[in-house]
């Protein structure tokens, strides 16, 4: 059994590797198609192509600035909203809850034509800002259900405690609660950030000067009108355009990764 378990998941890994491994034959091959192969015939005219800053480093940036502050005001606005649900319980409480998670299911598509007219009539098209608060609105269902969870973790003792100290119910927060769910908050800041990182539908409707859109929006170019594509330049970029989450995850892993323990916080 476990040998058969062992050689599914083999099978999954190899399946989700070859992809990458495309991308690393046609970033590095001159010519490269769509069935990759290796000639030993190497360049990086490719990364050249495409390192510059209407290409790479301003979408990048616009890509940090949009996936950044979503994240940002998703993990804040989680916070105050998951306090409550976490420290309150009321009869409706459940049927709420249950009504956020229903709401991560609604496909964004669904809603994008409304979203674009709301817009558009009231001009917040290619604005930043705005698409930073609408992306931020579709994300908060599922950061205030993570968030709960981990706020649930922290026993409501430390803060009765504080309490009788005389704080109140934004110190206890502030001074108690958030430092113990320091991984918590990563784990919904990264998983926001990595979700609109990779958004292309979002950006690509409600932005439409090219300096705006983010690089998820850039990587579109690649795609010529008469459907040919740039398969070197294009797998340049997709490399480029993951190392930073890579690199973000790798990083927070290793100062996050351990399972927090509040084990002796609450003694006698």
């Amino acid at each position: 059994m476990k040998a058969a378990a062992r050689a599914v998941l083999a099978l999954v890994a190899v399946l989700f590797l070859l992809p990458f491994g495309w991308l690393l034959i046609a970033s590095i091959q001159p010519g490269a198609a769509l069935s990759a192969h290796i000639d030993w015939h190497f360049t990086t005219r490719n990364f050249a192509d495409v390192l510059n800053a209407d290409t790479v480093f301003i979408p990048m940036l616009n890509s940090l600035i949009i996936s950044g502050g979503t994240a940002l005001l998703t993990v804040v606005a989680a916070v105050l909203a998951a306090y409550p649900l976490s420290r309150h319980r009321s009869r409706s409480g459940r049927a709420l809850m249950y009504t956020i998670l229903f709401s991560t299911c609604l496909p964004i598509t669904a809603v994008m034509v409304p979203v674009y007219t709301l817009y558009s009539r009231f001009e917040l098209t290619d604005s930043v800002p705005a698409l930073i608060l609408f992306m931020t609105a579709s994300s908060l269902p599922f950061g205030i259900w993570m968030m709960k969870n981990f706020m649930d973790g922290v026993p409501v003792e430390l803060e009765e405690a504080a309490w009788t100290d005389g704080a109140g119910w934004a110190q206890s927060l502030y001074r108690i609660v958030l430092p113990l769910m320091i991984p918590g908050l990563t784990v919904v800041f990264v998983f926001t950030f990595v979700l609109q990182w990779g958004n292309f539908f979002v950006p690509f409707i409600l932005l439409q000067a090219p300096e705006s859109q983010p690089a998820s929006v850039t990587i579109y170019t690649f795609f010529s009108t008469y459907g040919q594509v740039a398969y070197g330049q294009l797998a340049a970029f997709a490399i480029l355009y993951t190392a930073p989450v890579v690199l973000m995850y790798s990083v927070l892993s290793r100062v996050f990764g351990g399972a927090f323990s509040l084990t002796g916080a609450v003694k006698g």
